[in-house]
């Protein structure tokens, strides 16, 4: 049986600088970083279906105001989610394609229906 490689052999580019190589490592590492969070990785979950406001996450997540507005501005700061002000409602979305990339590749990962446990 062949040993899995990270891109398939269609997909495999000329390698990459080490210099460059640790920059995006570095950048891998930060995002990881934010997304070992459970209340941040629920969030970021819910927002990759569609846009939310605050109410609507606290009532899908059960994580309470103070600490999802806590999340929420971490996901901000690491440009994870923006915001949209409608009326009176602040919307938060994820802030772009690599974001809705990333949450795509875990969602296969770890929560299609057909997943072996």
């Amino acid at each position: 049986m062949p040993k899995p490689t990270i891109m398939p052999a269609s997909k495999k580019r000329a390698p990459i600088a080490p210099e460059q190589l640790r920059e995006h490592v570095g950048g891998a590492c930060a995002l990881l970083k934010v997304l070992a969070n459970e209340d941040r990785l629920m969030l970021l979950c819910h927002l990759a279906a569609q846009r939310r406001n605050v109410g609507e996450l606290e009532a899908l997540t059960g994580i309470r105001q103070p600490t999802l507005s806590q999340q929420l501005a971490v996901l901000r700061q690491e440009s994870l989610v923006e915001t949209e002000k409608e009326g009176k409602y602040v919307y938060y979305r994820l802030a772009s394609d690599d974001a809705v990339r990333v949450m795509r590749t875990l969602w296969n990962v770890y929560c299609t229906p057909n997943r072996r446990a």
